[in-house]
């Protein structure tokens, strides 16, 4: 190995070891806290985000597949927002941020958060699992936790971190192709590439206690994941595709939305 591409080497590498050094909430009553590596900025990524989102609704919309039933819409919304209104508990920050909320026409049981807080609730989830409003938080809630914990920023940095060492210092330093890449790779983490089971942990625990603080039961989470894990008889909805085995995930879930009881105060108007 040449001296200039060995130094680079060893700049990147001590570069991933500083960048993997925070995290990125308050660990809250549920007790989430763990080092991350962000090799790319919040603010380029959420940029990205929320150019994807833009087009995504716009394409809906002229589709004819964007918050066509106001009842369902507002319904989204109004959850929505009452967990919104909690995520400063994790992130001071984030009830600042510049919050979307969308239903979108389509047959798949699914529902996703994109970073920066874009959120979208397909029409197939609520037709055919039916949730209860308690039912419906514990979704967004969860997918509201992916956005406070930058898993999608993380994963397209860990995408970086395995690349080649040039396109690592490239992303690193902010040169290259990085930013015309960004969309697609935001993209890519939010719609096909699998979450880890370690950040979908961190999802449910942290949605039990969004949901908590916003007057929902977070027992409701694990009905939820049980109508979820019966979707569709053999083929499980997109949303479980790549998520933990459901026995495990309803037997955390027991774990915290016990712990988060306390906090549970149900609203006096729902």
């Amino acid at each position: 190995m040449s001296r200039p591409a060995h130094g680079l080497l060893v700049a990147c590498s001590a570069l991933l070891v500083l960048a993997g050094c925070a995290s990125t909430t308050q660990p809250g009553a549920v007790g989430v806290e763990r080092k991350q590596t962000l090799l790319v900025s919040a603010e380029q990524v959420d940029r990205a985000a929320g150019q994807q989102y833009a087009q995504l609704t716009q394409r809906a919309n002229q589709q004819g597949k964007l918050n066509q039933d106001p009842a369902q819409t507002k319904r989204v919304q109004t959850i929505s927002e009452r967990l919104i209104r909690q995520t400063g508990v994790f992130r001071p920050d984030a009830p600042g941020w510049k919050w979307q909320v969308a239903v979108l026409t389509s047959p798949e049981v699914n529902a996703w958060c994109m970073p920066g807080g874009k959120i979208a609730v397909y029409t197939g989830l609520i037709e055919k699992l039916r949730p209860s409003d308690d039912e419906l938080a514990a979704v967004i809630g969860h997918e509201i936790a992916h956005a406070l914990r930058e898993h999608g920023r993380e994963r397209v940095s860990q995408q970086m971190a395995t690349s080649a060492v040039i396109g690592i210092g490239a992303a690193v330093l902010g040169v290259g192709q990085i930013g015309a890449d960004l969309g697609s790779a935001v993209a890519n983490v939010t719609f096909t590439l699998p979450n880890s089971r370690e950040h979908e942990r961190e999802a449910d625990r942290i949605g039990v206690e969004l949901a908590a603080r916003a007057g929902y039961d977070p027992r409701a989470a694990i009905t939820l994941w049980q109508k979820m894990a019966q979707a569709g008889g053999g083929a499980p909805p997109q949303i479980l595709s790549t998520h933990p085995a459901p026995e495990a995930r309803i037997d955390d879930l027991k774990v915290y939305a016990e712990k988060v009881m306390p906090l549970y105060q149900p609203a006096p108007q729902r």
